[in-house]
């Protein structure tokens, strides 16, 4: 096992069960305490993992929503790839909503600049990025403001939510449970992803692999009203066959070379990277229908 591939599983590991033990992973591992020692404490200085006597938990029980600037350095590359691959599934024109988080602020990073687009986010940090963007109107949801992440919540921003009807959602998740859906630890940002996924036509939800089967006290979605989930290619092949067996459609991003990792997108006008996921609950965009109803 591959050092990164090794500190993946201890986080995996630790999301799953609420904290981990430096003994138990070395026997489970295969490796050396001092080895496992390490790690924790590169976890730590990433903001993934808090170390504590005899082992670590993760930042979220100590600080439950770690802000956009503070998002795991050690799935960078992924969300990343991710983002990228989510910018296959932008309509050519339209209204978007992009919600808050490290994953969908990639996705923002990856609109080409040939798009003609409505954008509307609940994340500041999103709307500054894309303002730039000449071709792109760009709508901040109000509320209040939390701090971590900085994104808007409450009643404010349920209520203009109430009344949008956008073309495509694409909305970050902290949990993903074959059994419960999607999920996240705040009932005010829960409330916001569930009034995003009640307001579009369809909904992609964008999650690195380490999300896979976490489950959190408020679920803000159950898995038949997400079109397509969008992970990275490390994705367990077990909970990504058991998603597929529940009939979530789940697309995979591929690796990025060295010189794509930060570059925004730039294709030909009207070219995509592999097209849309061939889903009867997520069509090409020739059979979308602009007027169709909300989802209820």
């Amino acid at each position: 096992m591959f050092a990164l591939e090794r500190r993946q599983f201890i986080v995996r590991e630790a999301q799953k069960r609420g904290s981990v033990d430096v003994a138990d992973l070395a026997a489970t591992i295969g490796v050396t305490t001092e080895t496992v020692r390490r790690d924790l404490t590169l976890l730590e200085q990433q903001n993934i993992l808090r170390r504590v006597h005899g082992g670590a938990v993760p930042v979220e029980s100590v600080n439950p929503v770690p802000g956009l600037a503070e998002g795991p350095d050690l799935m960078a590359s992924a969300k990343r790839a991710i983002g990228k691959r989510a910018a296959a599934l932008l309509p050519r024109t339209g209204t978007i909503l992009i919600d808050s988080g490290t994953t969908t602020a990639q996705l923002a990073a990856a609109i080409p600049e040939d798009r003609e687009l409505t954008v509307i986010t609940n994340a500041p940090p999103i709307g500054e990025s894309l303002v730039r963007l000449p071709l792109l109107t760009v709508h901040l949801l109000g509320g209040r403001l939390r701090p971590s992440p900085l994104a808007t919540v409450d009643h404010w921003a349920l209520e203009q939510l109430g009344s949008l009807d956008v073309d495509v959602a694409f909305i970050g998740t902290y949990g993903i449970s074959s059994a419960r859906g999607f999920s996240t630890p705040d009932s005010f940002e829960s409330a916001v992803k569930r009034a995003m996924v009640k307001s579009a036509k369809k909904v992609v939800v964008l999650a690195d692999n380490t999300k896979m089967e976490n489950s959190f006290m408020s679920v803000f979605a159950p898995l038949d009203s997400v079109d397509v989930l969008v992970t990275d290619s490390g994705a367990p092949r077990e909970k990504v066959a058991a998603l597929r067996e529940s009939g979530l459609p789940v697309e995979l991003s591929r690796r990025l070379g060295r010189g794509e990792a930060g570059e925004r997108e730039n294709r030909a006008p009207g070219r995509s990277l592999t097209g849309w996921p061939t889903s009867p609950r997520f069509p090409k965009p020739s059979e979308h229908r602009s007027g169709s109803a909300p989802r209820s």
